[in-house]
């Protein structure tokens, strides 16, 4: 049976604590960050509230690509990867906007496609 992305959607569902967000600036230099605001945008992305972004904010806004890498309720662990943009206003920034909490600042949607997903070194997607 093929690994679908509703499945990767139920394991974000069934997720534990806080996932890591990796990203790459120009130089190559990775950065990676715990991220806690976080959900799937339809079967297309996972989109991360960037709230407090320093070093990650530049990196998403060049685009390129990056990874998100979370484990669930069971221990099983997704790292999924993809290209990154950045959304200041439209049907990301929106959909952001209406999860992330009014005691958090919500600048903008970082959205990572989802491209590849792995479950160490096996490949679902």
């Amino acid at each position: 049976m093929a690994f679908s992305i509703e499945q990767l959607a139920q394991a974000w569902e069934d997720h534990d604590g806080p996932a890591i967000f990796t990203t790459v600036d120009a130089a190559g230099v990775p950065n990676a960050v715990y991220v806690a605001s976080v959900r799937v945008y339809g079967l297309e992305c996972f989109v991360v509230a960037d709230n407090y972004f320093c070093k990650t904010r530049p990196n998403v806004q060049a685009g390129g690509v990056g990874s998100f890498l979370f484990r669930d309720k069971r221990g099983k662990t997704y790292q999924v990867k993809g290209r990154l943009s950045y959304h200041a206003a439209g049907p990301l920034f929106d959909f952001m906007k209406s999860w992330n909490g009014s005691k958090f600042p919500g600048h903008a949607a970082a959205a990572l496609s989802i491209e590849q997903v792995f479950s160490g070194a096996d490949q679902l997607l």
